[in-house]
């Protein structure tokens, strides 16, 4: 793990993140995202569940409604317009063929160049074990980036999508790219403190993301010429 990361390549202009939960973007990889728009560059988000089952002190019913909103300010700070989802039940997104279709759908909408999802693997970056949403949603993310560009699968879903170039998880143990951002941090933490409720429910107080983060980034500056970055493992499609 000693090898130095390589840039994200920038030849694309649309991108669409695919994660299960409100804030998997935000822990993971806004701070790129912000530094992707403040570029010129088009990035949507489609969120599998609304996050209902994250708040332990929250009822779902209550939290589907904060959490929404908590989602779309913060993807807002970091220049993202687009947000949608898709209202699979939170803690048990199950890895199916319904699910491959609708990411399939929603590929061949969004027209992507990159594909932006959390880890697949069954370890994090954290050391610790991943949870089932990640672990079915990265994985069946995936997949639907191959499939979104034959026309014999699913063909009667929206016209196929042959235009995916790049796949980029975040949250790898096996990070092979980065993207800078030193511009960008102080709007990523900014992304991180909008989900308030969330923060709260976990038992933070208000200003606890940045030194995370701020860590987090420098640790991987380490292998990316010093400067602070969010790595990525990067597949090409």
């Amino acid at each position: 793990m000693s090898e130095n990361l390589q840039p994200v390549p920038d030849d694309w202009t649309r991108a669409l993140a695919i994660v299960a939960h409100p804030d998997d973007m935000e822990f993971g990889c806004a701070g790129a995202v912000a530094a992707w728009t403040a570029a010129g560059k088009h990035v949507g988000y489609l969120l599998l569940t609304r996050g209902e089952a994250g708040i332990d002190g929250m009822s779902p019913e209550e939290a589907v409604k904060v959490r929404e909103e908590e989602q779309r300010a913060s993807a807002a700070i970091c220049g993202v317009e687009s947000v949608e989802f898709l209202d699979y039940a939170d803690g048990t997104i199950e890895y199916s063929l319904g699910l491959r279709r609708d990411l399939v759908a929603a590929i061949r909408r969004h027209r992507p160049e990159l594909l932006v999802t959390f880890t697949h693997h069954d370890i994090t970056y954290t050391g610790k074990w991943n949870s089932p949403d990640h672990r079915n949603t990265g994985r069946a993310a995936l997949d639907a980036a191959l499939d979104a560009g034959n026309r014999w699968i699913f063909p009667d879903v929206e016209e196929p999508w042959k235009g995916l170039k790049y796949a980029a998880i975040a949250g790898s143990t096996r990070p092979t790219h980065a993207v800078d951002v030193t511009d960008s941090l102080d709007t990523a933490v900014a992304s991180v403190e909008a989900h308030a409720a969330y923060l709260s429910g976990l038992g933070l107080p208000q200003g606890a993301a940045r030194g995370p983060l701020e860590g987090f980034t420098r640790a991987t500056g380490e292998r990316f010429g010093g400067r602070p970055a969010i790595p990525f493992e990067l597949l090409t499609l």
